[in-house]
């Protein structure tokens, strides 16, 4: 499926990188228009702080399961989907989501985003 997509993002982050590639994600669906600074780096890190820190999810050891199951409860509207690699029979993470206003899709290959 990815071979298919000609919008793939790669998030470059040293740390927290699940809650960037979803905060870019989110801009990206949303049209926001502060997207490119996200993608480039600028403004991320304080919209990623005020994100873990109301939400009081640690990323400090990484992002697994429980980590996207509580991206997945706090950001309802959304469907988040996780694949393991570039493939669409692949899937690490789905939740079923009452009528998700998006779909997010991640690759855990450098938590690369789908974006279209």
């Amino acid at each position: 499926m990815a071979h298919l997509k000609t919008s793939i993002v790669e998030v470059k982050a040293e740390e927290n990188c699940l809650a960037y590639a979803l905060v870019i994600s989110i801009a990206k669906v949303e049209n926001d228009p502060d997207y490119k600074a996200y993608r480039q780096g600028r403004m991320r890190r304080q919209v990623v702080q005020t994100l873990l820190e109301t939400t009081g999810i640690d990323l400090s050891n990484g992002a697994g399961i429980p980590e996207f199951v509580t991206f997945q409860e706090i950001f309802r509207h959304y469907k988040i989907v996780v694949y393991r690699r570039l493939s669409c029979e692949d899937i690490m993470f789905e939740e079923q989501v009452d009528s998700p206003k998006d779909s997010i899709y991640f690759t855990r290959r450098s938590n690369d985003i789908i974006t279209s």
